[in-house]
């Protein structure tokens, strides 16, 4: 797969394990970084706080996002970053345990690209990992670099 970065935004040190390892296991070799809360996420993204020493003009290829996140919710950084121009094309895809359909609809409204249950099974956590791999880096026509 095409080396980009994929930033996973995931308070759950079970989850971010999980989800480093099932990358490895299906050989998405991507640099992936880890926010740990939402506040976290914004600042890789727009280059503040604790990343301002980050070139900001170079956006991740795909953000998985979780929804119970500490400091910001999921939804307040899926708000921010649809809210702006820098960042309102990175694909999104909402990685939950939430089952509220309500969660769907907004994830949805907001602009998400994609809503996920994170499977409880560690084998089909791996397959949906490797399936949103395969999409979003390989098979999606993602936009050129230049310009966002």
């Amino acid at each position: 797969m095409r080396n980009q970065v994929i930033l996973l935004v995931e308070d759950n040190p079970d989850d971010e394990m999980l989800a480093l390892r099932a990358f490895k296991k299906n050989n998405i070799s991507n640099e992936i970084v880890v926010a740990r809360d939402g506040v976290e996420a914004l600042d890789y993204l727009f280059g503040t706080g604790a990343h301002a020493d980050r070139t900001e003009s170079v956006h991740p290829a795909l953000i998985l996002l979780d929804l119970k996140l500490p400091k910001l919710d999921g939804l307040g950084v899926l708000k921010a970053l649809r809210e702006d121009a820098r960042t309102q094309l990175i694909p999104v895809v909402v990685l939950t345990t939430s089952k509220e359909e309500d969660d769907l609809l907004k994830c949805y409204s907001l602009g998400a690209n994609s809503y996920i249950r994170k499977p409880v099974d560690f084998n089909q956590f791996i397959d949906a990992v490797r399936q949103v791999g395969l999409y979003w880096l390989v098979l999606n026509e993602s936009l050129p670099v230049v310009g966002r």
